[in-house]
């Protein structure tokens, strides 16, 4: 077996706004009950942690941190009491995992209304200091701390490590949105508000569920045409295209109702508006993108006149999680889910690669680790 090092090299923000330095943080010398420790094999990147480091997100940072939270890695070592996943499988050295934010389990969140992503004493990687222990709570690093309450799911054997790290968060989204969301049918017509990892996935999913008709709406054009791939039979634009023009498109495709389904991921507050006309009267409009605090304004009374079912979609728990595995493990062969991941880069290049994700370079770069 491999020793275990005392440091970990990993990539640190101190500065909002400020390029991420590579430095040695303290792997912990001892491990909680329930915890694991993991070696790095990849750790794609979301949009989130280009926000995170920018400071544009309204939630709380503890500054130094390290980015990243898409992660995927092998067990290297175990604290007491850590021998089985979150769905029973058995664990050992060696076996690659994803891994959840934590939540406590005991709070009315956790229990009554059993909706672990809203835990009130929840604890999320990449938002936690790195200057206490356990430190290693990021993804751009060579090694991971898995903490006690988080939940962790095995990662299939024929899931590479890259598509792995794409399911430990914008996967997981997008299958907590689907579990939110509820069924898909065969008549139904869904609107994609997005062509980004998120909604790329999106329409994968609601493609293999059985839609009627995907309707994938965002911009550029080469990601258009990847929504075009993962089956979107209609694809819209929005550059040169108007709000009037896109709504006029989308009812004279659905018979001029409007889509049974709208789902949001382009974080554009503006989109929200949009989505509450693109839907049909008695939808269901699901909402994931919108993290930023910007504001945009809204007609209550069209919730009202259109009975809209508007559904907020955040994170996701250790189930949503376990569906992204399964679903990338079964179609993976049948729907080209890795083109979605861009390039390749080392933990060294992250700055390269955080720009690149910043200025729409990139749809999902992935750090790998050797």
């Amino acid at each position: 077996m491999t020793k275990i090092p005392d440091v970990s090299r990993a990539a640190v923000l101190r500065e909002f706004g400020q390029p991420l330095t590579i430095e040695e943080v303290p792997v912990p010398s001892h491990l909680e009950p329930g915890s694991l420790l993991v070696k790095t094999s990849a750790c794609s990147i979301c949009g989130t942690d280009v926000h995170l480091a920018g400071g544009n997100l309204a939630l709380k940072v503890d500054l130094p941190v390290i980015i990243g939270h898409e992660m995927t890695g092998r067990i290297v070592a175990r604290g007491a009491d850590s021998d089985r996943d979150s769905i029973g499988q058995e664990l050992k050295i060696g076996d690659r995992i994803l891994w959840t934010h934590t939540s406590c389990g005991s709070c009315y969140y956790c229990t009554v209304a059993r909706q672990p992503t809203l835990c009130d004493n929840r604890r999320a990687y990449m938002y936690e200091t790195m200057a206490k222990y356990p430190y290693l709570l990021g993804g751009f690093s060579e090694y991971g701390y898995v903490m006690p309450q988080s939940g962790r799911i095995k990662v299939p054997d024929t899931v590479g490590d890259d598509l792995a790290s794409l399911c430990s968060c914008a996967f997981r989204s997008v299958m907590n949105a689907m579990n939110n969301l509820g069924t898909i049918e065969a008549h139904d017509y869904v609107v994609i508000q997005g062509v980004g990892p998120l909604g790329l996935l999106a329409t994968a999913v609601a493609v293999a569920r059985g839609a009627r008709k995907v309707i994938a709406i965002g911009s550029p054009q080469a990601r258009l045409e990847l929504a075009g791939e993962l089956g979107a039979q209609t694809l819209l634009s929005i550059e040169g295209t108007t709000h009037e023009e896109r709504l006029e498109q989308v009812q004279s495709l659905t018979d001029g109702r409007g889509a049974d389904i709208v789902l949001e991921f382009t974080g554009h507050p503006a989109a929200f508006s949009e989505g509450l006309d693109l839907v049909r009267k008695g939808g269901r409009y699901c909402v994931v993108g919108q993290l930023g605090d910007h504001e945009t304004p809204i007609k209550p009374s069209t919730l009202v006149k259109k009975n809209i079912n508007v559904i907020g979609s955040f994170s996701g728990d250790a189930r949503s999680y376990w569906q992204a595995l399964e679903f990338a493990a079964k179609y993976e062969s049948q729907i080209p889910l890795s083109k979605i991941l861009s390039n390749r880069y080392a933990l060294d290049d992250v700055n390269t690669a955080m720009a690149r994700m910043k200025s729409f370079e990139e749809i999902k770069p992935v750090i790998e680790f050797k």
